[in-house]
């Protein structure tokens, strides 16, 4: 099976190296024509689907570039050392990517995904090709920890390959849970075909748990809380996206740099505009999955009206065709100073880690949104107490991202 899986690393490498974009414009084209859309629409919206995952990746790269100095600034003022790096999402994806392995864990969920949609279990077909890397680096982590244990190869795999399984199918599951709430975020109603396999939204039992203590501690705060759209029709302009962004860009430009100076105070609002200029961007990148998905869509409905009596599908996108809400981007930035703070103070009980890339917490915003339906009080409470766990896995995890690099 080795000799196979290299064979096809080779052949499927040059292409998964060029990016997700690239994967996914591919990925877009090629299933559209395949539900009988036209090459010229089928392109179109691959082409749009690429443009926006690469509009999104940019703004995040921009944003963690932007604090990732600041922060650096007030950790190295604390004197506390934190020596493992996060290098983000990127990297890992394409370490994981090198490993023959992930085309086989993708080969694997293929045919489970096919599987669950013939005997009617789910009703998403999952297209976010890219993203199987998740799965991926669970099941060679898995492996890793076998092969630590002196567990056979063979063994190692099978484990991996039924925790892979079980992961999938809870993972395809749980989009089609969540579809009516994608529905009522986006304001698109049941037609809408999109819905999420990603697996940062596999915290949501977690979250769920946390929203139902919330209910029976807190019962009367709901009427404190609230979304960005009632914030910004109730004080206008100082609950826009770009003003909350700035405020809060300044307060982590405050962090890393508290002596005032002119000097200081221009780089303190060049992080706040650059905060505020991601948050209006995010929301608008964020409408263009809409477009993107589009073609497919159409195909899918016309190939199950045809051939399926009707039988509606879903599309199972990468997360941030939801990021045009601004509360994912306001409890991100709020939780960036947090999670450092956290990191800090985290480091007396075992955490190594310095978070610089992952400070934007991505891994847990869009789930913290989709359980509490945007309410802000909520997604920064329960954020907060969830970002430990991310930070003490990431350096428990540590040796083993080092070994797995290094193979590559």
């Amino acid at each position: 099976m080795q000799v196979f899986l290299n064979i096809v690393n080779k052949f499927f490498d040059p292409v998964i190296h060029m990016g997700s974009g690239v994967v996914m414009l591919i990925v877009m084209t090629g299933l559209a024509m395949i539900f009988g859309v036209k090459f010229s629409k089928a392109l179109e919206g691959g082409i749009k689907l690429a443009i926006a995952l690469t509009g999104i990746g940019a703004i995040i790269g921009i944003l963690t570039g932007a604090f990732s100095e600041s922060l650096q600034a007030f950790v190295k003022n604390t004197g506390i050392n934190l020596s493992i790096i996060d290098v983000g999402w990127a990297p890992l994806a394409t370490i994981t990517w090198g490993s023959p392995y992930t085309l086989y864990f993708l080969l694997i969920m293929l045919i489970v995904n096919i599987v669950m949609i013939v005997m009617k279990k789910t009703d998403t077909l999952d297209v976010d090709i890219f993203d199987i890397w998740h799965l991926s680096i669970t099941g060679l982590l898995i492996m890793w920890y076998a092969k630590k244990n002196n567990l056979p190869t063979l063994l190692s795999v099978i484990i991996a390959t039924v925790a892979i399984i079980f992961v999938g199918v809870l993972k395809i599951i749980n989009s089609d849970l969540m579809k009516p709430t994608f529905d009522d975020l986006l304001g698109t109603g049941p037609t809408s075909p999109m819905t999420s396999t990603h697996m940062n939204y596999m915290m949501n039992p977690i979250i769920m748990v946390l929203d139902k203590l919330f209910d029976k501690v807190f019962p009367g705060l709901d009427k404190y809380d609230f979304d960005a759209a009632k914030l910004n029709k109730a004080i206008g302009f100082w609950g826009s996206k770009f003003f909350i962004g700035m405020i809060l860009g300044l307060v982590i430009g405050i962090m890393g740099n508290p002596v005032f100076s002119f000097a200081a105070l221009g780089g303190w609002f060049s992080l706040g505009f650059t905060a505020g200029a991601c948050l209006e961007l995010f929301s608008l990148i964020g409408s263009w999955f809409i477009a993107a998905v589009e073609p497919l869509s159409q195909g899918i409905t016309n190939f199950a009206n045809g051939k399926m009596h009707g039988r509606r599908f879903n599309i199972g996108l990468d997360w941030p065709f939801i990021a045009g809400r601004a509360e994912i981007w306001a409890c991100a930035n709020i939780l960036a100073p947090i999670m450092l703070v956290e990191a800090i103070l985290l480091s007396k009980v075992g955490n190594g880690i310095l978070p610089l890339a992952g400070i934007i917490a991505m891994g847990v915003t869009p789930a913290l949104l989709v359980v509490t339906r945007g309410r802000l009080i909520r997604m920064i409470t329960f954020g907060t107490l969830l970002l430990p766990l991310f930070l003490l896995s990431g350096t428990m995890i540590a040796p083993f991202a080092t070994e797995l690099a290094k193979k590559v």
